[in-house]
Parts: structure tokens; sequence; C-alpha cells
């Protein structure tokens, strides 16, 4: 007998190579030898006044490890997403981000899910669009956090585009959290980030989205990205 096939915590039945894999939803546990770093987390914590956070700076000097400290010493719930090069497909990664957002807001999958198809639409604005009409929909003081680690990695335009658009109609109580290695911003998230442009930018004097905070991960870290 053919065994079923695999489906989402949304409700969308998918093929085997389309199921979500958890582990890119988990906020990275610390490694040994891990050093807070009050300072960052505190302009991260700024930051949260904005629609948008970005953290940016070479690998291996800890941005995941960052934001994860963070993220875990909070009260709000944190929606992670860890990218990789396969999220370039548009329809594995909203998938991605709408079940990191479903961990953190139950229900929010029920709705948008099944506009992930199959098939996969043409246009992902729609599906967005139901995300943040039910993040808006939300109470007024609940907040979450979505945060997307290696965004350096997306290159693909319909995701950009997507993303921009949830930033253009950020929803009360969502902060977006960026995290991408330095020198490759601009190309992976100048459209995302409205226009970004030069923040690749060792000390600044880039021109910044409005809304948008830059932290910059500095200094090596045991285990970080």
């Amino acid at each position: 007998m053919a065994e079923p096939p695999a489906a989402t915590r949304a409700g969308v039945v998918v093929s085997e190579q389309d199921a979500l894999l958890a582990t890119k939803l988990h906020v990275p546990r610390p490694q040994p030898g891990f050093v807070p770093r009050p300072r960052l987390a505190g302009a991260l914590r700024e930051g949260l006044a904005r629609g948008l956070v970005v953290v940016c700076a070479p690998a291996g000097f800890g941005k995941t490890a960052l934001l994860a400290d963070w993220a875990g010493s909070g009260r709000r719930p944190v929606a992670w997403l860890s990218l990789d090069a396969g999220d370039n497909d548009p329809a594995r990664f909203w998938r991605h981000a709408v079940a990191a957002l479903d961990r953190a807001c139950p229900g929010i999958g029920e709705r948008a899910g099944p506009l992930l198809g199959p098939p996969p639409p043409s246009s992902f604005e729609a599906l967005v669009t139901a995300v943040i009409n039910e993040l808006a929909a939300r109470p007024g003081d609940e907040e979450v956090l979505l945060v997307l680690d290696d965004y350096h990695l997306i290159d693909a335009q319909p995701v950009h585009a997507a993303v921009t658009f949830l930033l253009e109609h950020l929803p009360p109580g969502l902060h977006l959290v960026l995290a991408s290695r330095a020198g490759r911003l601009t190309a992976a998230a100048a459209a995302a980030a409205g226009g970004l442009g030069p923040a690749q930018r060792p000390r600044g004097g880039g021109r910044e989205p409005a809304g948008c905070r830059r932290a910059r991960a500095g200094g090596r870290s045991g285990g970080g990205r």
C-alpha cells in the first residue's frame, strides 16, 4: 500500500521532497564558548521600535548566536527560519516562513497555508496579504519576531518582492529581523530592505531605508555564523 503524501501543519498536502524540514524552524542552541554581548543585544532591543532589524557581519562573527541568544531571552514569541539555497524557491521559502509564524502564532497556517497550493501560486502577494491580515487581526499587545537567518543566500527576485511587500504593509506587532553576511547584503537584501544599498560598508555611511536598524555583530564568536 502506497504511503500517503506528507502534509504540512497548515494542512497543505505536498510531495515528500517539499515537506517541511523542521530543524530550519528551531532557534539554535548556544554552543560551548558562547560569550553574551549585552551591548549588541541592547542595539537589537532599540531596533524593535522600527519595522526592520538587519544584523550584518562576516562569516564566523556570531550573527546567528547573537540573534538566538537575544531572541531566546525575550518574552516575545519567535518565528525562526534558517535559510539555505533551496529557499530561493519561493514556494519553499513561504511554506517554511508560514510554518515558522504558525509555531509562534498558532492559526496563521490554517488560513495562509492553503494559498501555497498545490499548484504553487504564480504570485505570492495573496499569500503574504493573508499573513498580514491574520497578524493584524490579533490583539494589539501581541508581538512576534520573524527572524530570517542567512538571508544573503537568497537571490530570487520573487522572494525579495514578497518580503518587500510584507515590509511595506508590516502589521502592528510584527518585527522582521534579517541576518546576512557583510559584503553580500546589497545583492541579497537591497530589494527586501527597500534599497538598503551600501549596508555592507564596515562603518556605515550608506543610506538605510526608513524603519531600518542595523546592528553589527563584531568580533569572532565560537560556533556563530
